[in-house]
C-alpha cells in the first residue's frame, strides 16, 4: 500500500542522522504554518492531491472559487468537491496540464488552471545516482488563475462584432418585411376595388385575398418576433418540468403542419427521466424552431424521429430527419445570424436555440449525413454541475 505525503517525507527524515530528526521536525512544524499563512494570502487557488485525487490541501482562495469549506474538503476526494472536472484524464499525465474550465457554482466564473505532478528526489546514501533516477511520484498540484475579466474583454470585442453583425441583421430584415408588405398593399388595394363593387352579398373570390393577406400578415409577423427574440431575449422563469411532455406538446402544437406536409413524426420517449429546471415556454420555442428547420429540410413524405434519453449528467432529446442534410462547408455556419439555405429562411432559428439551450446550461450537438439527413441533439443538465471543462 502507498503511503500519503506526509509519510514519506517522515519515512525520508528517518533516513538522515537521530540528532537532526527533532529540529527538522519542529522546522517542518514551523514553515508548514507559515507558507499555509503564504498560502491562503495568494490570489490564486491551490489544491494539493494525492495520486489518488485525495485532497491534503487547498488555500481560501480555491476555497472561495468553488464554494467550499477547508474542514470539510480535505481528505475527500477532488471530484466529489468539483463536480464536473476530469481528473482521470488530468492525473494520467506525467506532465504539467494546461486547461481552461467554466465554473457556475458560487459565481459564474473562467478559471485557467495547470496540473503539476510532484515527486520527491531520490535521498542521497540509497544507492543510487541523484542526477539520473527519477523524482518518486507521491501527488498532484493544481494551481488555478482566475481569468474571468480577460475573457470578458475578449466577449466585449466579440459582442461588439455582433452588434455590427445584427445591424446587418436589421437591414436584411427590413428587406424581409419589405416584400410582405408590398404584396399586402396590393392584395388590400386589390380587394378595396372589388367591395366598392360588389353589393352586400360577398363573392366566393373574396375570402381568397383575404387569406393571402392574412398569410403575408402572419409572415411578417414571424420574421419581427423572431428577431427580436434573437437581440433581445427574455428573462428565464424556471420549473421543474417533464422533457417528454414538453416535447409531446410541441409535435401536438405543430400537428396540423405535420399532417399538411404528409410528415411522419415518431416518438420514442424514454420513461422514468428525472424532473429538469427548465423554462418550458422557451424550451417549447426551440423545440418549434427544430422541428420547422425538419419539415423544410425534408418535404413531403418524410419522417422525424424524436428520441429521448438520458446519461450520466444529461437529459438529451435527438431530433432525426431523412432530409438531405449539411454540406461541409455550411455546418460551421449554422449559427451565424442570418445564414440560411432556404428561399423564405430569416437564419435567426438555430441563434434563438443555442441561445435557449446555452442559458439552461445545455449543449447542442448536430450530425449530417449529406443526402441522408441531420440529427441534432439537445444535452440538458440534471446533475450539479459546477465546473464544465472547456476544450484544450
Amino acid at each position: 500500500m502507498k503511503h500519503g505525503f506526509v509519510e514519506k517525507l517522515i519515512e525520508r527524515i528517518g533516513r538522515v542522522g537521530p540528532a537532526e530528526v527533532q529540529n527538522l521536525i519542529d522546522r517542518l512544524l514551523r514553515e508548514k504554518g507559515f507558507f499555509e499563512t503564504i498560502f491562503d494570502a495568494i490570489q490564486e487557488g491551490v489544491i494539493v492531491t494525492d495520486l489518488k485525487g485525495v485532497i491534503l490541501y487547498i488555500n481560501q482562495a480555491a476555497c472561495a472559487l468553488f464554494g467550499l469549506e477547508k474542514e470539510t474538503t480535505t481528505g475527500q476526494h477532488i471530484t466529489s468537491k468539483i463536480r464536473g472536472l476530469e481528473w482521470e484524464a488530468l492525473a494520467g499525465q506525467e506532465r504539467v496540464t494546461i486547461r481552461d474550465m467554466e465554473v457556475f457554482y458560487p459565481q459564474n466564473r473562467f478559471l485557467n488552471f495547470y496540473t503539476v505532478p510532484l515527486g520527491l528526489d531520490p535521498v542521497a546514501g540509497d544507492g543510487e545516482n541523484e542526477t539520473s533516477a527519477a523524482a518518486e511520484a507521491i501527488g498532484y498540484a493544481v494551481i488555478m488563475r482566475d481569468i474571468t475579466e480577460s475573457r470578458r474583454s475578449t466577449e466585449e470585442t466579440i459582442e461588439s462584432e455582433r452588434l455590427t453583425a445584427l445591424t446587418l441583421l436589421a437591414a436584411g430584415v427590413a428587406h424581409e418585411i419589405g416584400n410582405p408588405l408590398n404584396s399586402l398593399h396590393i392584395h388590400l388595394q386589390l380587394l378595396e376595388r372589388k367591395i366598392r363593387k360588389l353589393p352586400a352579398s360577398i363573392r366566393t373570390d373574396l375570402p381568397k385575398s383575404i387569406e393571402v393577406a392574412k398569410g403575408e400578415i402572419q409572415r411578417l409577423d414571424q420574421i419581427v418576433t423572431q428577431f427580436l427574440r434573437a437581440i433581445r431575449p427574455a428573462p428565464m422563469e424556471t420549473r421543474r418540468e417533464n422533457v417528454n411532455e414538453i416535447v409531446r406538446e410541441s409535435i401536438s402544437f405543430l400537428r396540423a403542419e405535420i399532417e399538411q406536409r404528409d410528415i411522419l413524426a415518431e416518438e420514442d420517449l424514454t420513461d422514468g427521466l428525472p424532473l429538469l429546471e427548465v423554462d418550458r415556454n422557451q424550451l417549447k420555442q426551440a423545440f418549434y424552431n427544430i422541428v420547422r428547420n425538419s419539415f423544410q429540410a425534408m418535404g413531403a413524405g418524410g419522417i422525424l424521429r424524436i428520441t429521448t434519453g438520458m446519461d450520466d449528467t444529461f437529459v438529451y432529446i435527438t431530433f432525426s430527419d431523412t432530409g438531405g442534410g449539411i454540406s461541409t462547408e455550411n455546418m460551421n455556419k449554422l449559427f451565424q445570424p442570418y445564414f440560411t439555405t432556404k428561399e423564405t429562411g430569416s437564419g435567426l432559428g438555430l441563434l434563438i436555440v443555442r441561445r435557449i439551450i446555452r442559458e439552461h446550461g445545455g449543449e447542442i450537438d448536430i450530425v449530417s449525413t449529406e443526402g441522408k439527413g441531420v440529427a441534432l441533439t439537445i444535452r440538458l443538465p440534471f446533475r450539479d454541475h459546477r465546473v464544465r471543462m472547456l476544450e484544450g
